[in-house]
């Protein structure tokens, strides 16, 4: 081998070993197995050391060719290529580590527990019988009830948009069909399933059936399969990719100028975000702290990109937030579909989806008459002898066709039957004829539908679906992209030309169940890792990060705490909500119980309750790994209903606590579902007037454990508009640094009460 070497990656291998790529080299691309040095097998994957002269006949050979059974993409390897590989690589392994804990919980809890005490648990359904319902949006319907006609179904956590298992005896069989629920009822769940009924078992239209709450194993494939892609990117892909790794720097970029704004009420930092973004070469950060409209600045610049007549694909990874976006696009006049399967969609939005698009669309209407024409073909079949078993005996289709030609029996095989499955035969072709043209049409539908939209809009998973195959965008603005792990951004990223990530990576990080894979780094947004490794001061011309500064939510003390603490003293506050409190409500201290009138007065829009003077421990309930404090959860609830009783309406008040069980206290103590209370991280992104945190950790080792997570606070304190009031040992909980800051805050800027 000579010291110059190229080296090439070699893809989507399946099982083929060394020797099987220097032939395919030998052989395709008459290339002399000396000028191919060391080959290194990781998986499906191959590096291999080639001249650059056989590299590049290689490479022309054998892309998109075979080497031993599998069709494998090659490509040359450079030194961005090779950055590429080891961060995809490493993020590969982390999501794999993620998929196999989510399996491995979901399966543990079928195994260990009876399909009984899942149902008593709300995850599933069992003695159900299903009913066939025809075509419905989105796939074949079948409707599933209980076997006794006319009994209700229990509570269940089964929702419109879940994805259901369906079994008969053995839940954990590999076989057994999924499906979206699209309604749910007192005494029915209908699920959708593949548009063609006939790859359903019919076992699924009868008794005995169990209905699971399943886990969607295809978003971690849309993650991998993304991620495969990023060590070969090429075109406007690679410079993306290079910035995103680490591997380049962001190219620097005025301001671009914006003559008309479409929400002419954006402030400065809003406006100067939107120029900063729609400038961006590469990739843009708009980092938008709570209360500060980072969904309005995503929608305003959307709107400026398809002003340019840029193709735009908006994402995000919930339904919740993707449908907001469309919500506000729409009622702005911009021509958006919305990707996803109808039933995750919200009611008010779904004409807006594809499939509510396409019926509007004669190629589709085209496709749907030739698929039930494909359908009525297939149900002659069922009068006709099926070439298997005893009937076939070991005869070809072919040799079928030409026995029924000249009339003739075979191997004892009568020839009226050898007629009947040629007849078979000739109709299983007409309809595979019948279904490729409903495929063709549908596709072209579809792409007329996504080509003649402003905005496609989907979640990050859905942008991998094969509706959005082969297509570029010219940008990507993927909302609450902090919550977000990387593999689920570069889902829709691979489909950009450049990409705005808009979010706050001083709130919670994504969910990750695998504690290891978090700690290798899943944990880390995109948005944050390019913060860190591209950080400027959002002040300087040219920064990878805008920062929106003007916030519209908290009373000005409210927001100073986080201010000072997550976002450098930036932050400033409205007008419209700088002084508000509760008294601007009606909300009078005279209504109030004098003992507690020092927390809940309605001037004092921050309070923090230092339990530490009072028998208010923590403890652990059996089995359980949460916590729970009974004395505080009383005081809470307490101070809740004094609020209540002084006409504070029980939609503008939460209570809200980062353990589980402290939630369930809480709930129980307070009597009333008309009052929200959840816990920290499932209140994100919300609001309310009046939020009352219950921290929970007492103890005299001043242990906090899960609790010592600032940005979860960050997160807590910023949901309340006109009153705060934390509640918690301050002895315990100062063992935080942010805990110690914030008792030390309220006593100098709010109030510290000590009961």
């Amino acid at each position: 081998m000579p010291d110059e070497t190229t080296t090439l990656l070699v893809q989507e291998l399946d099982g083929e070993g060394p020797g099987d790529i220097v032939g395919a080299a030998a052989n395709e691309a008459d290339v002399d197995p000396d000028a191919i040095g060391a080959i290194n097998i990781d998986g499906g994957t191959a590096t291999v050391e080639a001249t650059p002269d056989a590299a590049d006949r290689i490479v022309e050979a054998l892309d998109g060719g075979r080497v031993g059974t599998a069709t494998v993409s090659v490509a040359v390897l450079d030194d961005a290529g090779a950055t590429a590989r080891r961060y995809a690589d490493r993020l590969t392994a982390l999501v794999e580590m993620e998929r196999e804990e989510e399996m491995r919980r979901h399966e543990q809890e079928i195994r260990s527990l009876s399909g009984r005490e899942r149902e008593r648990r709300g995850r599933a359904l069992i003695e159900m019988r299903g009913r066939d319902e025809g075509e419905g949006l989105g796939g074949h319907l079948v409707k599933f009830m209980r076997e006794q006609k006319g009994a209700p179904l229990p509570d269940t956590e089964i929702r419109v948009g879940d994805l259901v298992m369906i079994s008969k005896r053995d839940p954990l069989r590999d076989d057994n069909p999924t499906g979206t629920v699209t309604q749910v009822t007192n005494y029915s769940i209908t699920a959708s399933f593949d548009p063609e009924p006939r790859k359903l078992s019919g076992w699924v239209f009868g008794d005995g059936l169990r209905v699971d709450l399943y886990v969607n194993d295809i978003t971690y494939q849309r993650m991998q399969d993304a991620l495969a892609r990023l060590p070969t990117a090429d075109g406007p892909l690679a410079p993306l990719r290079d910035v995103c790794t680490g591997a380049a720097s962001p190219t620097p970029a005025p301001p671009a100028e914006v003559e008309n704004w479409h929400n002419p009420a954006l402030n400065p930092s809003q406006r100067r975000a939107v120029r900063d973004a729609v400038a961006a070469e590469e990739v843009h950060l708009v980092h938008g702290p709570p209360g500060t409209g980072k969904t309005t600045t995503a929608v305003e610049i959307i709107r400026q990109c398809v002003g340019r007549d840029e193709s735009v694909l908006a994402t995000a990874a919930s339904n919740t937030a993707v449908d907001n976006v469309v919500e506000r696009l729409a009622e702005q006049g911009a021509d958006v579909v919305r990707l996803g399967h109808p039933a995750r969609v919200t009611p008010a939005l779904r004409a807006h989806t594809l499939d509510a698009r396409l019926e509007q669309v004669e190629a589709y209407r085209r496709s749907q008459a030739r698929r039930e024409d494909a359908f009525e073909v297939l149900d002659e079949q069922d009068e006709l002898t099926t070439p298997s078993g005893r009937w076939r005996r070991g005869m070809s289709d072919d040799r079928i066709r030409e026995l029924a030609e000249e009339g003739r029996g075979s191997r004892g095989v009568p020839p009226d039957k050898i007629q009947e499955m040629a007849e078979w035969l000739a109709l299983r072709e007409r309809a595979d004829a019948l279904f490729e043209e409903a495929e063709r049409l549908e596709q072209e539908a579809i792409d007329a539908v996504v080509a003649a939209a402003d905005v496609v809009c989907s979640t990050n998973s859905t942008a991998g679906s094969d509706l959005l195959q082969d297509k570029t965008f010219d940008i990507l603005v993927v909302d609450e992209a902090t919550q977000a792990t990387a593999p689920s951004c570069w889902i829709p990223m691979v489909h950009a030309r450049r990409a705005i990530l808009v979010g706050d990576h001083k709130q919670l990080p994504p969910t990750i169940l695998n504690p290891e894979a978090a700690r290798r780094g899943l944990r880390y947004s995109l948005f944050e890792r390019l913060a860190r490794h591209h950080e400027t001061d959002p002040d300087t011309p040219g920064s990878i990060r805008s920062l929106l500064r003007t916030q519209y939510r908290m009373h000005e003390t409210i927001m100073g705490f986080s201010s000072m603490r997550f976002y450098d003293d930036r932050l400033v506050a409205d007008e419209t909500v700088r002084r508000h409190t509760l008294a601007d409500l009606g909300v009078s201290a005279s209504a109030l119980p004098a003992e507690r009138q020092p927390i809940l007065d309605p001037e004092a829009p921050l309070v923090f309750v230092d339990t530490a003077g009072i028998d208010a421990p923590e403890r652990q309930r059996g089995g359980s790994h949460s916590r729970e404090n009974p004395r505080e959860a009383t005081l809470v609830a307490r101070l809740a209903t004094d609020l209540l009783n002084a006409g504070v309406a029980p939609a503008d008040v939460a209570l809200i606590s980062p353990y589980d069980d402290q939630v369930d206290r809480i709930d129980r103590r307070l009597g009333t579902d008309a009052v929200e209370v959840d816990t920290v991280d499932g209140f994100q992104g919300r609001e309310k007037e009046v939020v009352l945190v219950s921290l929970v950790r007492s103890n005299e080792e001043g242990e906090i454990g899960f609790l010592d997570e600032p940005r979860r606070f960050n997160v807590a304190l910023t949901r309340a508009r006109r009153k705060a009031i934390v509640v918690g040992d301050a002895d315990t909980v100062t063992a935080s640094a942010v805990f110690d800051a914030v008792v030390r805050y309220a006593d100098t800027e709010g109030r510290l009460v000590r009961p």
